[in-house]
């Protein structure tokens, strides 16, 4: 009788679990930058509130965002936060475009399973903040048209928020932070053009069209030169801005045209390289001075009390605060209880709450958003702004003391990944089923054990020379005792 086969056992995938070496050293660039431009945009915000706020600077401000520029037989004299935000913010989509297809391409997103756990998280953490929303003004009698405010994720002000307090927040996590927030971005601007597009030029979308076209094509046949593309960018830009559709959708389309896979001989792919040079752009001067002339809205008593009031910036304030925190979170744990995926045993839900909570931080496209939804009135623009701001400090608040109590924790996980002991660059924990590794280590601990040997032995030669040494005792003479 033949015994029985053992049955096979199966390793449940786990979540949040360790990253390959080339995605931790790519996120880990990708995140110093995000990181830099964060402090610039906090400093932004904070220069566009002072000088907002202050009695003797307040007309200045109001003097030089309401200024216009540029040529009207164009459609294009608009005002300096005009052009902030429909010119600037169109570098800042166009490098959300390119990490979007860099995702989709060669990132996380590529695998289906990998994928779902972003996917489902971002979309839970844009549906229930909107459902908030949209509760909150429907049982006070506001207005619906801000549902999609509190929709959308910044991380770099998230990531300037970790920075300042100074957080040691696993790879892991910064990573899920930062696919979640690209894939954030994609839906938000699925928001911005299907929903915030009133009107159509079609003779201008089709030569918006026509120009992404000759992009895609000269990308194609392989022609370089800054020469070339930025001068096309500006005119589908400008076409884009006319056809009615938000201008920013042409960025977001040019960067996902760019290749994102390296061909023989190429030691970066075509996309790394432009978003390499156009990310600093990005992140340190479009998106600061769009905030330079976004964030500045009149702050008192009154207006923060009426935000808490007004169910249109109340519904704002708890779609960043609850609305993304309850569904990034419970879209990821039903998406592990589902997919029957296991937490990584280093990490507790409780971590994954505190990410959540970090999401409620929403600044750069919620600002916008706040404007395409209510453009037309000034006052409740101003005010929907405030409350952005609000649930932005109030998210980044909750955020720091959750993860401030695990932040010990924390230290000792990055420790982990960082530890080098032999000295080849690459962190020990990836090297654990490397052979060669184990032999340079063996190596390592017998030239150490070695060393101990020998400090051992003159320390047991010093001890007998000192012993020969003793006197015999007090009270000597001649050599022998009282």
């Amino acid at each position: 009788m033949t015994a029985p086969r053992p049955a096979s056992r199966t390793v449940a995938r786990r979540v949040f679990d360790r990253l390959s070496l080339p995605e931790r050293t790519f996120v880990a660039d990708a995140l110093r930058t995000e990181t830099v431009g964060g402090v610039l945009l906090l400093l932004a915000a904070l220069a566009a509130l002072a000088w907002a706020n202050i009695p003797g600077l307040h007309h200045g401000y109001e003097t030089v965002a309401h200024f216009h520029l540029g040529p009207g037989a164009l459609g294009l004299n608009l005002s300096v936060a005009h052009w902030a935000a429909d010119g600037l913010l169109a570098v800042f989509f166009f490098v959300a475009g390119i990490e979007l297809k860099r995702e989709l391409v060669a990132g996380d997103l590529r695998d289906p399973r990998a994928a779902v756990l972003p996917v489902v998280a971002a979309l839970c953490g844009m549906a229930v903040p909107a459902l908030v929303y949209t509760l909150t003004n429907v049982t006070g009698g506001g207005s619906a048209q801000g549902w999609a405010v509190p929709t959308a994720t910044d991380i770099a002000f998230a990531l300037a928020v970790l920075a300042v307090i100074g957080t040691s927040l696993p790879s892991a996590l910064r990573a899920f932070l930062l696919t979640l927030a690209v894939v954030d971005d994609l839906f938000a601007i699925l928001i911005i053009a299907v929903f915030f597009t009133d009107r159509l030029n079609f003779a201008a979308l089709g030569g918006a069209a026509a120009g992404l076209a000759v992009f895609w094509l000269l990308l194609r046949r392989g022609v370089r030169g800054w020469y070339v593309y930025v001068p096309l960018a500006v005119v589908v830009w400008a076409l884009m801005y006319n056809s009615g559709v938000h201008a920013t959708i042409a960025g977001v389309a040019m960067g996902l045209m760019l290749r994102c896979t390296t061909r023989e001989g190429e030691e970066r792919s075509p996309a790394e390289r432009i978003e390499h040079l156009v990310r600093p752009l990005s992140a340190g001067l479009a998106v600061p001075l769009f905030a330079l002339f976004s964030a500045g809205v009149s702050i008192s008593g009154g207006a923060l009390g009426d935000v808490f009031t007004r169910p249109e910036t109340l519904g704002v304030v708890l779609g960043l605060v609850v609305g993304k925190t309850l569904g990034i979170f419970g879209g990821t744990w039903l998406t592990a209880r589902f997919t029957r995926a296991q937490l990584s045993e280093d990490l507790a839900w409780a971590d994954v709450f505190a990410v959540a909570s970090l999401a409620g931080i929403g600044f750069t496209v919620a600002l916008l958003i706040g404007e395409l939804a209510f453009e037309g009135d000034a006052v409740l623009t101003d005010e929907v702004k405030a409350a952005v701001l609000t649930g932005s400090l109030i998210a980044a608040v909750c955020a720091t003391v959750l993860l401030k109590l695990r932040n010990a924790k924390y230290r000792r996980l990055c420790a982990e990944e960082e530890r080098d002991e032999d000295l080849d660059g690459i962190p020990d924990v990836y090297e654990q089923d490397d052979p060669a590794y184990h032999l340079r280590m063996a190596e390592i601990h017998e030239r150490k054990a070695a060393e101990h040997r020998r400090l051992a032995a003159e320390r047991a030669a010093e001890a007998r020379h000192g012993l020969a040494e003793v006197p015999g005792g007090a009270g000597e003479e001649d050599g022998r005792p009282a």
